[in-house]
């Protein structure tokens, strides 16, 4: 379905699966499901057997991400006696919350959105999981909530400290998780992911224009310069480092966090999902440059955004030790399946 007959679809309405019974058993519900990290997370859980209903309001997310391999009902998270049914109906018992708003300079010019959605959203999504006596609750959390912190890798004990809206909102859906879980019988995991970039699948390409890789794409398959966002940081070569994370090792992680819940004893952690490894802006800008065969494009520098720290890598020990989880991918496997992703969802991009 492309984007334009997805808009069509009312919202409340369930879109079913493709030859699923209405009343198929559903386990897991994934809030935010037809955007570029829920549906990686969907298709990792689908082809592992997990039972799958999709919730999105489509405002970021594309229904034809899930090609009819689940049920969508399309609505938001907002929506209290939407959510009610859908749980209800479907007999969900555990619950992937991924749907939020997640752009750090949106975040700071609009605050109020970004705790409307992020906060309110997840308030109203547990509320209605208390009520469905829903035992199990993944929740996407963000490397965000540490903000700028002064340490060579980010381990689970570092001083959550966020320094825009957005990652002040995800730590507080950290602690209303946390305590709604001490109140209620939920046991939950909260995944404190880093940069994601990739795509399992090219149709499952990322194609917004706010993380660094697709804003690069964006600008050399029109022939212009890659921006970098200040080179003035107190690193090696003057440009942020972050710890960049292929999305199908988000989902795999996903997927083991679920079933981590859904084993006798286990609940109530707060990972980080990284590889544990700095690239800084300019050498993943060099290294994209070289896969897309445009060397010749030489990166523009302007002034920093705002809400962005000089460096975050993770240390993702306590993930492996719990979950039995690790990256598999690397730097350049994440860009070159971005790569194949943009280009093949993106036919009419000017080009190479």
């Amino acid at each position: 379905m492309a984007d334009g007959a997805a808009g069509k679809i009312a919202p409340g309405s369930a879109v079913p699966a493709a030859g699923a019974c209405r009343f198929a058993a559903v386990t897991w519900l994934v809030t935010g499901g037809a955007g570029y990290i829920g549906a990686h997370v969907v298709s990792a859980m689908a082809q592992a057997g997990e039972g799958v209903v999709v919730l999105d309001d489509l405002s970021s997310g594309r229904a034809n991400r899930l090609d009819g391999a689940v049920p969508l009902t399309v609505g938001s998270v907002l929506d209290a006696d939407l959510l009610s049914r859908l749980l209800r109906e479907r007999g969900v018992t555990g619950v992937v919350h991924i749907a939020a708003k997640k752009q750090v300079a949106e975040s700071v010019a609009h605050p109020l959105d970004y705790y409307r959605e992020n906060v309110t959203g997840l308030q109203t999504v547990l509320e209605s999981a208390v009520a469905a006596e829903v035992q199990h609750f993944v929740f996407s959390s963000s490397a965000a909530v540490y903000g700028a912190p002064d340490v060579a890798e980010v381990t689970e004990q570092t001083e959550p400290a966020p320094v825009s809206p957005y990652g002040e909102t995800k730590l507080v859906g950290e602690w209303l998780v946390r305590s709604v879980a001490a109140a209620h019988p939920i046991r939950h995991v909260s995944l404190r992911y880093f940069n994601v970039a990739g795509a399992a699948r090219p149709e499952l390409a990322d194609l917004g224009v706010f993380n660094l890789v697709p804003m690069v794409f964006e600008r050399i398959t029109t022939g212009k310069a890659p921006v970098i966002f200040g080179d003035d940081y107190d690193t090696p070569d003057g440009t942020c480092i972050r710890d960049y994370i292929h999305v199908a090792d988000i989902a795999s992680a996903h997927l083991a966090a679920a079933r981590y819940l859904r084993a006798a004893g286990g609940g109530n952690l707060v990972v980080n999902v990284g590889r544990g490894e700095g690239v800084s802006v300019r050498q993943m800008i060099d290294t994209i440059l070289e896969i897309a065969g445009r060397r010749d494009l030489r990166p523009q520098v302007i002034g920093r955004r705002p809400g962005d720290p000089a460096r975050v890598v993770a240390r993702a020990d306590c993930i492996r030790a719990a979950l039995g989880w690790s990256a598999r991918h690397d730097l350049r496997s994440m860009i070159e399946s971005a790569w194949e992703g943009w280009r093949r969802m993106n036919p009419d991009a000017g080009c190479l």
